[in-house]
């Protein structure tokens, strides 16, 4: 009786706070939350502190530095930018607490870097009850999926990633890049890893392709069970869907089964430090991953989109991935002020705008939010891990694709 007393009070409790805000909105038609003549609020929540403080802290730094820049050329259609942080230690309740107070305190027009999937995952049903633009999630947690939003669900833009998505993505690889005609999949048995699975198995099933699947825990320092019906599957590829940690114990346990087959895993672990310790692996077979940011050009140099970036950003995040990511959540958010234009900068102009037409960013992103399409970037790079030297790296094999690039089609 306790549990259904208290879901009721928090039900009417979200219910309220919610109306709140559409009270603002509806019953004063002329006063938008966060819009004076001269200014746009936003805001988010985001680690700066704590074990994952510097993740938040180069992902802000990002996004103030573009929001600097823009503000100092004199803003958007005469409004400056004004950007509201609260740190939330990572801890999905203080990210609950500071997004609410950032909706209903601060009345921000917009959360822009929507952080971490503890909080994110906390605050979705909240953000979309309320209908409030969302812009950029520092996650790819895979309830932001949804190809066909409706309502208040049109007011979120997720521009990394979603899980999902990089799972369709990394099966396309491995059908036009590495010549594969049967693919396995090794998952963990977490958000991340089904969303991964769910959104590989989903375009398998588009293409008639039977995948070969086994399941481990994230936590498990023993992954041998399914290293091995891998093997036993005899498949041409093998898709790595985990994080850092598990999916560095699931290339080892490949390795030590006596594995020779090739290896794609997520955008998550396309870095140097995430290779080093799986490097003796690269013997027995190749290794893969995807990415979504390229500070390249064609012809192999820093890109024109790279050099204004680091021009304007703190200098100790220059090279930090963190900031790039920032950078591109406070670019997606500037497109669509500059789409809204002259009109009326109001949640449901602002939701048209980015609806528009593709939406072309920084360091060669493009995301498309058309009829209510809400699954982030489906474009990424192909990249492989190679040892020069004494050290670990990726190298890019393939630019930014769409799946349909990929495939030729």
């Amino acid at each position: 009786m306790k549990k259904l007393v208290l879901a009721v009070v928090l039900f009417m409790a979200v219910f309220t706070l919610s109306a709140c805000v559409e009270d603002i909105v509806e019953e004063q038609p002329d006063v938008v939350p966060g819009v004076t003549d001269t200014t746009v609020k936003v805001g988010n929540a985001a680690a700066t502190s704590g074990p994952y403080g510097s993740i938040g802290l180069g992902f802000n730094a990002g996004i103030e530095a573009y929001f600097d820049m823009v503000n100092e050329d004199g803003g958007v259609n005469g409004r400056e930018i004004e950007f509201v942080h609260y740190d939330d230690e990572f801890d999905p309740a203080k990210g609950d607490t500071y997004t609410k107070t950032l909706v209903e305190d601060d009345e921000v027009f917009a959360l822009v870097g929507h952080f971490g999937t503890g909080t994110v995952a906390m605050t979705l049903d909240y953000l979309t009850e309320i209908g409030i633009p969302t812009v950029y999630y520092a996650t790819g947690y895979s309830a932001l999926y949804n190809p066909d939003a409706e309502g208040t669900e049109r007011a979120s833009f997720p521009v990394q990633p979603v899980y999902n998505t990089e799972g369709e993505v990394m099966l396309a690889r491995a059908i036009s890049d590495l010549s594969a005609e049967s693919v396995g999949i090794i998952y963990t048995t977490d958000d991340a890893g089904y969303g991964w699975l769910n959104g590989a198995q989903s375009y398998a099933t588009q293409i008639g392709l039977s995948m070969a699947t086994a399941s481990v825990a994230a936590t498990s320092d023993d992954m041998s069970t399914a290293a091995q019906q891998m093997i036993a599957a005899d498949v041409d590829v093998i898709i790595v869907a985990a994080n850092q940690a598990p999916a560095t114990t699931i290339v080892l346990a490949l390795e030590a089964a006596g594995s020779d087959i090739p290896v794609i895993t997520s955008y998550v672990n396309a870095a140097g430090t995430w290779i080093t310790p799986v490097m003796s692996a690269l013997s027995s077979f190749d290794i893969y991953a995807s990415a979504w940011i390229d500070i390249f050009d064609s012809e192999g140099a820093l890109s024109a989109d790279y050099n204004l970036y680091a021009a304007e950003v703190d200098p100790a995040y220059v090279n930090n991935a963190f900031a790039f990511a920032g950078w591109i959540a406070a670019a997606t958010f500037v497109e669509g002020l500059e789409r809204v234009g002259t009109d009326d900068l109001t949640w449901d102009n602002f939701i048209d705008a980015m609806e528009e037409n593709p939406v072309p960013l920084p360091f060669d992103v493009t995301v498309d939010y058309a009829d209510g399409k809400r699954v982030g970037t489906e474009s990424m790079a192909f990249l492989q891990a190679a040892v020069v030297g004494e050290a670990a790296a990726f190298t890019t094999l393939q630019p930014i694709q769409s799946i349909t690039e990929i495939l030729g089609e």
